[in-house]
């Protein structure tokens, strides 16, 4: 079971609580596909993925960019059990959609860009090193099937 502190708590909680969902997750999402293209294979039926441009402005890839930043709900408010709170996902992404696990940490990252982009001075080392725990521990949540 992972510690958190009264700071990380309460940090993962503000983040969750001030940030604009429709933005974020699109934003974060469309990088990862542009930035690590190779992740853009479990995405064929996304239709135009050809450049940024495309994939930017792609209607599916912000859809579903909203859907994962909303599946971080779960684990927000469900800290202390993450690992299980992920358990359906970690076996769908595993053995039905065969995600490599490492995209989880590839989109994780691309997160906490768009993150730190839209906060600004308010994404402080603190912050960040708090959301970034967060992270990993949903990161490895949903890898745990692999295991």
């Amino acid at each position: 079971m992972v510690e958190w502190t009264d700071f990380e708590r309460s940090t993962i909680q503000d983040i969750f609580s001030k940030i604009d969902y429709a933005v974020v997750g699109p934003l974060a999402l469309s990088r990862c596909l542009i930035v690590y293209p190779w992740t853009q294979r479990y995405f064929g039926n996304f239709g135009n993925l050809y450049n940024a441009a495309a994939i930017m402005g792609n209607p599916m890839v912000a859809a579903h960019g909203l859907t994962v930043l909303h599946g971080l709900d779960r684990a927000v408010k469900n800290m202390d059990d993450i690992k299980n709170t992920y358990a359906e996902l970690s076996v769908l992404h595993s053995e039905k959609l065969h995600v490599d696990p490492d995209n989880f940490r590839l989109l994780a990252d691309c997160l906490t860009v768009v993150l730190s982009a839209q906060m600004g001075a308010a994404f402080t080392p603190a912050v960040q090193g708090a959301f970034q725990k967060f992270l990993a521990v949903v990161v490895s949540s949903l890898g745990r099937q692999y295991h």
